[in-house]
């Protein structure tokens, strides 16, 4: 038996036209394309404004509040809140509903005034700013010193490194030595200084081919430089002295 047979009351309205939404759909995705343009510059000049690829800025009007959130240029969302509702007028999730939109339209004239309103509020904020500033004093001598210092401490561990691979055959190692209250290490490669680290694992390096220590790092620790030296001549003697006991 047919189902409008059957159910006459519920299939009465089965047979009436339904209105396309594509009409609306396509106005909504023109307004919205054309409201991402327009926004796109002006996230732009908030970038300028702000110094950064991102962030975001909000914009009173007398019927709410517009926020526009940018990163690289682009527009990430452009959200009017009006009597706790919000809408989404640009989104990279989805589009807003096209009610929706028309209404939030309606104060988008009043968002860019808003904006450019705080853009004239910077005109001549920095005009009273000087820009003299004093002149610099120049590093040249520090780092000169400086210089000098790890020319002659890395010319004396070089010869330590020399002095340690004739003696030990091999083409690295390392020599340690406690100095005071710090372990100093000499770390050799074929004759050739590798780093000097003061202060095991995380300690400072005075040399390394990497980048010098710090000028305040050097001052702590270059007195305590020719405490490692004796310490390695020490060294030396008591290797002399074993070898100094076998006969042939």
């Amino acid at each position: 038996m047919p189902l409008a047979l059957l159910y006459p009351s519920m299939t009465a309205g089965l047979d009436a036209d339904v209105v396309g939404a594509d009409a609306a759909a396509e106005r909504r995705d023109e307004v919205v394309s054309d409201v991402t343009d327009h926004a796109g510059r002006i996230a732009r000049e908030l970038a300028r404004l702000q110094g950064g690829d991102y962030g975001q800025e909000e914009f009173e009007t007398d019927r709410g509040t517009w926020t526009l959130k940018y990163e690289g240029g682009d527009v990430q969302y452009l959200r009017f809140e009006d009597r706790g509702t919000e809408t989404y007028v640009v989104s990279t999730q989805q589009p807003p509903e096209p009610a929706a939109l028309a209404d939030a339209m309606t104060d988008y004239d009043a968002f860019v005034e808003s904006f450019n309103d705080y853009v004239r509020s910077l005109d001549g904020v920095l005009d009273d700013v000087s820009d003299e500033v004093p002149d610099l004093v120049s590093v040249d001598s520090v780092v000169e010193e400086r210089e000098r210092i790890l020319s002659r401490m890395r010319e004396t561990c070089d010869q330590m490194a020399q002095q340690l691979h004739r003696a030990e055959g091999g083409d690295y190692g390392s020599f340690g030595a406690r100095v005071g209250s710090s372990r100093w290490e000499l770390k050799w490669e074929e004759g050739r200084t590798s780093y000097l680290r003061v202060g095991g694992e995380g300690g400072v390096y005075i040399i390394s081919q990497y980048q010098p220590p710090s000028v305040y790092d050097l001052r702590s620790h270059a007195d305590d430089f020719p405490g490692f030296v004796e310490a390695f001549n020490e060294h030396v003697e008591e290797i002399s002295e074993a070898l100094d006991t076998v006969s042939l």
